[in-house]
């Protein structure tokens, strides 16, 4: 029976970094790991709400934590940065996003420094797939025609492999399945692989939709 792993844990130390670099003492572990999950979800909450996208998709590829003891440095690596120059300045966006996450986690003794980094190739990673995904079938496109564009957008951009499953009420049938489709190469089972892999929920008039989606990058 084949066993279920995520494939970016899977990879941890091989081909793939963790996104949060910090150490803590056992008993504080898990309160460290609840103030990345306040983090990621304030980052997020703030750019859906702020930037009006055209196509939908926020652009987040990842958001890496690093803490130090009076530091905690945020890299938001987005795939269209232009949103949050876009209508003011660009320090007042990042200034009024760093005082909202000051104020979610309370932090008294510690300063925060987000830093956004662009990524050459957006339609390379999964989560902003996802998210395009997501607004196609919010937008009642048939689930085919989603994927099938997503593919063309990553072989665009230059991946060797893609695969895309989508679960749920598909077209509003009254059964839920999983379809999927893959083009090229998608190794999962080979460590050295370097896969990025994203699973991501969208909520249509039929119910919740699940995306995951794998991209095989390069093998090292």
């Amino acid at each position: 029976m084949g066993q279920k792993i995520n494939p970016l844990g899977f990879r941890l130390g091989t081909t793939q970094d963790p996104y949060s670099f910090w150490f803590a003492q056992p008993k504080n572990y898990s309160g460290g790991l609840q103030e990345d999950q306040k983090i990621r979800n304030c980052i997020k909450n703030y750019i859906q709400k702020n930037m009006k996208i055209s196509s939908g998709v926020e652009g987040i590829a990842r958001i890496e934590i690093q803490k130090r003891i009076d530091v905690i440095q945020v890299i938001i690596y987005l795939g269209f940065p232009k949103f949050l120059i876009e209508g003011r300045p660009k320090n007042k966006r990042i200034e009024e996003l760093q005082k909202n996450v000051e104020k979610e986690l309370n932090c008294v003794n510690r300063k925060l420094n987000i830093a956004i980094s662009r990524i050459a190739h957006p339609y390379r990673h999964p989560n902003i797939l996802a998210e395009f995904i997501a607004g196609q079938l919010k937008n009642r496109v048939s689930f085919r025609k989603a994927m099938k564009r997503a593919i063309e957008l990553t072989e665009q951009a230059d991946t060797k492999g893609i695969q895309v499953q989508i679960a749920g009420r598909l077209d509003g049938k009254e059964i839920a399945r999983v379809e999927w489709i893959r083009e090229g190469r998608v190794p999962r089972q080979t460590l050295r692989a370097q896969i990025d892999y994203s699973s991501y929920a969208v909520r249509t008039i039929y119910g919740v939709l699940g995306i995951k989606i794998w991209t095989f990058v390069d093998e090292k």
